[in-house]
């Protein structure tokens, strides 16, 4: 199993900066791609970024290009999701999330192609 733990939201005004946290434990942290999703009240939850095994490939959804970077760290366990120039458009509750299915050779942008989620964290960016 692989168990997931968000932290890092808060309260931030519009331009200001947060960086989010995915703490990893269970199974082999580098074995696995990982994104970020969102879902603000009412709405579905929607992909933001994800990276590949290695690190060495990065997805974004196009609103957050430019602004936002995912990374991560395996020596740590750790995903990171630094998230600047934030937008009231942005306030959601934030998940990670690893795609645990060992054969697929391709990063999801999709919530049913992750099995592993965490609690997720609250980002509120106000105007």
């Amino acid at each position: 199993q692989v168990q997931l733990v968000e932290s890092g939201g808060g309260l931030v005004q519009a331009g200001g900066s947060l960086r989010l946290s995915c703490a990893a434990s269970g199974r082999t942290f580098s074995s696995y791609a990982m994104a970020w999703f969102r879902q603000a009240p009412g709405k579905e939850r929607d992909f933001v970024a994800a990276i590949s095994r290695s690190g060495g490939n990065t997805y974004y959804t196009d609103s957050v290009k430019g602004r936002f970077t995912i990374s991560r760290d395996g020596a740590k366990n750790t995903v990171y999701l630094q998230m600047n120039s934030l937008k009231p458009e942005d306030t959601a509750v934030y998940y990670c999330a690893a795609d645990l299915i060992p054969s697929r050779t391709v990063v999801g942008r999709r919530p049913y192609d992750y099995e592993s989620w965490g609690q997720g964290t609250q980002v509120t960016v106000s105007s």
